[in-house]
């Protein structure tokens, strides 16, 4: 069946399509209550995001646009060391997208949801016209301890950089399917509770942590260097990087330092702690290839040292890199 511009109506149409996609694959005794707003149980502290995603193809190797928006905003949650809960999903479809697509999209959210440990209590569908599109909105709820201060302006001079895992897989991904490219690479969206949980068990002081998406690594780095005030510096022939990525990237001109991913993080904490951190993540899901990278300083930007001791200034990313890679 394909989407018209009366499943936006509200009508019978609009009915037919939450019951017969959002709802069954959706179905919890908080979303099934259909009311304005969703009541849930609060704390004290709370982490809350909001995230569009207009990723095109919307499916890909190792993933889809379901898998994305339920990813990209748990991770979100957890890079502030929150506890995610709950999300909304507002839909916006062109006419004439497929429902066997939409119901693909949607299992492969609840799927996500329920590894990821949240609960998806609410939502909205509107239908546009066009030529088949569709787009997701998320918003996250998740529960902060108290005690818990994990931010960008947190950095110390010789706190230790690690890295979960590989850079540059999503992006590499993205463009693949666009151009056509037949590879083995494959996308890296993962949700990442159980590793940041396991460090935060662990005792690991975590002093920031951010999810390597849009702009790269490059980005990322220059971002939370700003907001301490400190300098970072990375060694090169620390940054795991997938063989395929690599040579897919030196073959079309692309810089590692700023190309996506969506399902890595970065973690700063004191140095001496830096090994364990490692190991932690290596025990957990999508963390094989965590890696020490480089050290906090004093000073300002960026720098990354080149295998042969060389020094290169690492910037943010100007201009778009890569359209709709989320």
């Amino acid at each position: 069946m394909k989407i018209t511009l009366a499943h936006g109506s509200g009508g019978k149409s609009t009915s037919k399509l939450i019951d017969s996609v959002f709802a069954k694959h959706f179905s919890n005794p908080i979303l099934n209550m259909m009311e304005d707003s969703a009541v849930v149980d609060g704390s004290q502290k709370i982490a809350i995001t909001t995230d569009s995603f207009v990723v095109n193809p919307l499916f890909f190797n190792g993933g889809d646009i379901g898998r994305l928006s339920v990813c990209g905003t748990v991770n979100d949650l957890l890079m502030r060391g929150a506890v995610p809960k709950y999300i909304t999903s507002a839909f916006i479809i062109e006419e004439g997208a497929d429902t066997d697509d939409l119901e693909k999209i949607c299992k492969s959210m609840a799927d996500t949801a329920k590894e990821s440990g949240v609960i998806i209590v609410c939502g909205d569908t509107k239908v546009i016209e066009g030529n088949g599109g569709i787009y997701i909105n998320t918003t996250g709820v998740g529960f902060v301890k108290y005690s818990t201060d994990i931010t960008s302006s947190n950095l110390k001079d010789g706190d230790a950089v690690v890295v979960s895992g590989t850079m540059g897989d999503h992006h590499a991904t993205i463009l693949s399917a666009r151009m056509g490219i037949e590879n083995a690479i494959k996308s890296d969206n993962a949700p990442l509770g159980e590793m940041v949980r396991a460090m935060l068990k662990e005792g690991i002081e975590l002093h920031c942590m951010r999810d390597v998406t849009r702009g790269g690594l490059g980005t990322v780095l220059n971002e939370i260097a700003n907001a301490s005030r400190v300098s970072i510096q990375i060694n090169e022939k620390d940054i795991p990087i997938d063989p395929q990525v690599k040579s897919f990237a030196k073959i079309l001109g692309l810089d590692i330092m700023h190309m996506g991913n969506e399902g890595k993080l970065v973690a700063f904490m004191p140095k001496e702690q830096a090994e364990k951190a490692v190991e932690i993540i290596k025990k957990c899901p999508y963390g094989e290839n965590a890696s020490v990278i480089g050290e906090v300083k004093n000073g300002s930007g960026v720098t990354l040292i080149t295998p042969l001791g060389g020094k290169r200034q690492v910037n943010v990313l100007y201009g778009e890199g890569l359209p709709r890679i989320c």
